[in-house]
């Protein structure tokens, strides 16, 4: 019982993001090496808030809810902190791709990159959010026994897995709003980011955690996807599989064969 609870719980966290990576990012060289960057970043940002949250508890001497309240958003701010530097970071990659390509332009556009480098935050976001959880669930012991929650494994999976698709929605939205120079979409990033954090602090009443969260996903993913260029009219392209007939091109030679004499 306990294998099936762990592969379970795995699969409804990190299935979405597996099929996102295994589809499009596995087979590109340079998708594979923007994953590895926005990871490494993100790594970064997490050491950097274990640092700080050491260094609050041993200044302050306690380790109560307002102290991990503020832990918590510090954290969130320097997770953000950290994708502008991934943003600025893979902005100077992709100018040095575009000049070393033959027609100046760099094989992989920003969009992409920042596509890549928020499945990367997110992936490595609930890995180190729910690894601990999968661990638990794979036994001995059974959830509930003693009043608590029966759910809270397959709560903990589906939190995660709105915690990955955000991320990457998050940098599709944090990347956009940093080219166009837009503060309103920044303050949006890191604020939804913000309440996504805050409403965790509610459990184990999950009705008030998981519906909110699930809601605010679905308005990132669509915000997001009119951010990347998408449109109604390319999804209904997408379900009706419909394939456009290739257009013929001709070419005109502008030379001209002289007349015999």
């Amino acid at each position: 019982m306990g294998a099936a609870v762990l592969l379970g719980c795995a699969a409804i966290a990190f299935g979405p993001a597996a099929a996102l990576l295994l589809l499009t990012v596995a087979a590109e060289p340079l998708r594979v090496l923007v994953l590895v960057a926005g990871a490494f970043f993100w790594l970064l940002s997490l050491l950097a808030a274990s640092l700080l949250w050491f260094v609050a508890v041993q200044l302050s001497g306690r380790e109560d809810a307002a102290l991990l309240l503020l832990g918590a958003a510090a954290a969130v701010l320097l997770q953000e902190l950290s994708r502008f530097a991934c943003f600025k970071l893979l902005k100077k990659a992709n100018e040095g791709l575009a000049t070393l390509s033959e027609d100046g332009q760099s094989p992989i556009s920003l969009q992409q990159m920042a596509y890549v480098s928020g499945l990367s935050f997110g992936i490595i976001s609930g890995v180190f959010s729910i690894i601990n959880i999968l661990a638990d669930s794979a036994g001995p012991g059974t959830v509930g026994i003693h009043g608590d929650s029966p759910y809270y494994f397959i709560t903990s999976a589906f939190l995660t897995m709105a915690l990955v698709l955000l991320h990457t929605f998050w940098g599709i939205i944090f990347f956009d709003a940093c080219e166009r120079r837009r503060a309103g979409g920044l303050g949006l990033v890191v604020g939804s980011h913000l309440l996504t954090s805050g409403l965790t602090f509610l459990n184990p009443w999950y009705e008030a955690t998981l519906g909110p969260i699930f809601i605010l996903t679905l308005c990132t993913g669509l915000w997001a996807f009119g951010t990347a260029g998408g449109s109604f009219r390319n999804v209904l392209k997408c379900l009706s599989c419909k394939q456009e007939p290739e257009g013929q091109v001709m070419l005109y030679s502008a030379l001209q064969v002289p007349p015999e004499e």
